[in-house]
Formats: structure tokens, C-alpha cells, sequence
């Protein structure tokens, strides 16, 4: 595969500093540091500067208002990452398709509603009443439960499980490992054990989800658990019953989300965060990496720590513990010093 930087910047809706060096050849595509002759890289960021400085791209992507010398030849682009994919894209090999139809090893129950151009693909399970949507992909050794409804082009990686009567709209992702409509975790505690309380709602699941490989959503006490439209999660998150997430949540790897929480829209929650059972985060809230959420958080409040408060507040406290060393060196000589005075008085 080979593009001259003319048809590139073309691809990007860029623009080169020179018509010139229109006629060179990008080969391939590289991040800043391992980039070399032939290949197209991008600036996301500023900190990254030094870095492409140094770099042996043969040209980069950078933003409009760019006014460093560089030694890459510069497209200049509305936003570098997002035209940078455009360019993996067409580099990249083609995407695999997969055939419709159902696979000879595959278990279909009864009652099953297939789409037009469903893929089931082998050693798939699906129970008696499902549905699934046009084009879905089914990935092998997945399940899907009695009743549960699956929209129009979703696609299920290997060993996805759909439990019975969960529902997830269209173009929805979940990757391998992903467990929809597992049991919530609950109990009381009777008799000197441990008693286990039925879990009778759902999972419902809403358009444009992502849901990264070993997630695990479980279905509710009562009513469903709900993921909202556009919402993105990363691998490794817990999601306990009847958590309500609004549309377009963020939510990374190692986060768990305790039960009945509910999230705004836009929420942000990065690696290894987590709430305590019914708290509210409101719509924009971010909570930095490790940060535990102990009480409701207003819109558009950024938090961290634990118990999690508002990030400058915690910046703070940080600051000032890490004084703590000089402070009791400080008092030690004050004491001292006292002491001194008291014995000549």
C-alpha cells in the first residue's frame, strides 16, 4: 500500500506547507518514536513535541495552528488523532467479513428469530425465543439466553454471554469474555448463613455500546440494570445490579460500579475507580484513576482520592502531607530550642 502525501492530505482534508513535497510516498504508518522513512505519524499532543523533533517520519499530522520546524514534511489537520485513524484504516488489512448463515455446530433453539444476514458462528448457543437482529455477528462459543433480544449490527466476539432476557439495541460491541445478565451479588444473612435473594430483572444494553473483553454486567434485583446510549467500557469492569448509566460514559479498566449507583451522562470514571452502593454521579462527572466515590457528586465536578473529593482540594492535601517532613524537622528544632530557653530561665 502507498499514498503520495498529495492524495494523503486529500484523505485527511489537510493541508501540506508546500505543494512540493506533494509527491512523496508514505508506505506505512508509525507512532512518534518508531517512525522512520516512509511512514506518516501524528502530534496528539504538545508533550510530544521533543519527540517528533527527533522523529524519522517522513511526515506528520499536526494541528492547524502548528508553528514549529520539524524535520517531517507537515499536514496540518483539524484534529491529528482522528485524521491519523482515517490513515490506519486505509493501511490496515482488509476487515474481516463474515459470511451469513449458521454454522453446522451451532445449537438453535426454538422459536429463535434470526435477521437477515445473521452470523452464528460455530459451537454457538442460542435458547429457545431469542432474537437477533439483521447482520448481527455471533462469535463462536458465545451464548445467547432464553428470550434475549439482540439488535441490528451488533457484533459478538468469541465466548460472549447474553443471559436470559436481556435485551441490547443496535451496533452494540461486547469482546470476548464480556458476561451480560449474570446474577446480582445478593444475599442475607439468616440462620448463621448466608441466603440468597433472587434476581429477577434484566440487563438492558442501548444503541452504539462498547463493552471490552472479561466485563461482567449483572442483571438486577428487580426492574434492569442500563447501559445508555454511546457509553464505552473498557475491559475488567464490574458492574453490579441495577446500576443505571446514562449516555456516553467512559468507563476504564479495574473500575467497579457497586449497586444501584446511578451515573449521569458523560460520566467519566479512569482506571481502578469505584463508587460505594447508591451514590448518584451527576452528568460530566470525572473520577480520577483510584479514586472511591462515598457520596452523591454534583454535575461537572471533577473528584479523586479516597473517600473521593474535589481534585484540587485532594492536590492539596497530597501537597501538604509531603511537607509533613520539613514541618516536624521544623518543630523538633523549635522544641529544642524551647527547651533551651527554659533551662537558662
Amino acid at each position: 500500500m502507498e499514498l503520495s502525501l498529495q492524495d494523503l492530505s486529500l484523505l485527511v482534508g489537510g493541508s501540506l506547507d508546500s505543494p512540493a513535497d506533494g509527491g512523496r510516498i508514505i508506505r506505512s504508518v508509525a507512532g512518534i518514536s518508531e517512525a522512520g522513512e516512509g511512514d506518516l505519524t501524528f502530534l496528539g499532543s504538545s508533550r510530544y513535541l521533543s519527540a517528533l523533533r527527533c522523529s524519522g517520519a517522513s511526515a506528520a499530522l499536526v494541528p492547524m495552528d502548528f508553528q514549529e520546524a520539524v524535520g517531517p514534511v507537515v499536514i496540518r489537520v483539524d484534529n491529528p488523532s482522528q485524521a491519523f485513524s482515517l490513515v490506519v484504516q486505509r493501511f490496515a488489512p482488509a476487515p474481516v467479513k463474515w459470511a451469513p448463515g449458521v454454522h453446522p455446530t451451532a445449537v438453535i433453539g426454538g422459536g429463535v428469530i434470526l435477521g437477515e444476514g445473521v452470523s452464528i458462528q460455530p459451537y454457538v448457543v442460542v435458547e429457545d425465543g431469542a432474537k437477533i437482529g439483521d447482520r448481527t455477528v455471533v462469535g463462536a462459543h458465545s451464548y445467547v439466553g432464553h428470550g434475549a433480544r439482540i439488535g441490528a449490527d451488533c457484533r459478538l466476539a468469541a465466548r460472549v454471554t447474553i443471559g436470559e432476557h436481556c435485551v441490547v439495541g443496535d451496533r452494540a460491541i461486547f469482546h470476548s469474555g464480556v458476561v451480560l445478565g449474570s446474577d446480582g451479588f445478593g444475599f442475607e444473612f439468616s440462620g448463621g448463613r448466608h441466603l440468597k435473594i433472587p434476581q429477577t430483572g434484566i440487563v438492558q444494553v442501548d444503541d452504539d455500546v462498547e463493552i471490552g473483553a472479561n466485563s461482567t454486567v449483572d442483571r438486577a434485583r428487580f426492574g434492569r440494570t442500563w447501559i445508555g446510549a454511546g457509553t464505552k467500557i473498557d475491559n475488567l469492569v464490574q458492574v453490579a445490579h441495577n446500576v443505571v448509566m446514562g449516555k456516553h460514559c467512559i468507563i476504564v479498566s479495574q473500575t467497579g460500579i457497586a449497586g444501584s449507583a446511578r451515573l449521569g451522562n458523560y460520566v467519566t470514571m479512569a482506571g481502578q475507580s469505584a463508587t460505594a452502593g447508591h451514590v448518584v454521579l451527576g452528568d460530566q462527572v470525572v473520577v480520577a484513576a483510584r479514586g472511591g466515590v462515598t457520596k452523591n457528586i454534583p454535575a461537572k465536578e471533577q473528584v479523586w482520592g479516597v473517600p473521593a473529593i474535589p481534585i484540587r482540594e485532594a492536590k492539596e492535601q497530597i501537597a501538604s502531607v509531603r511537607r509533613l517532613p520539613k514541618l516536624e524537622e521544623r518543630v523538633r528544632a523549635l522544641e529544642k530550642r524551647i527547651g533551651r530557653d527554659s533551662a537558662a530561665g
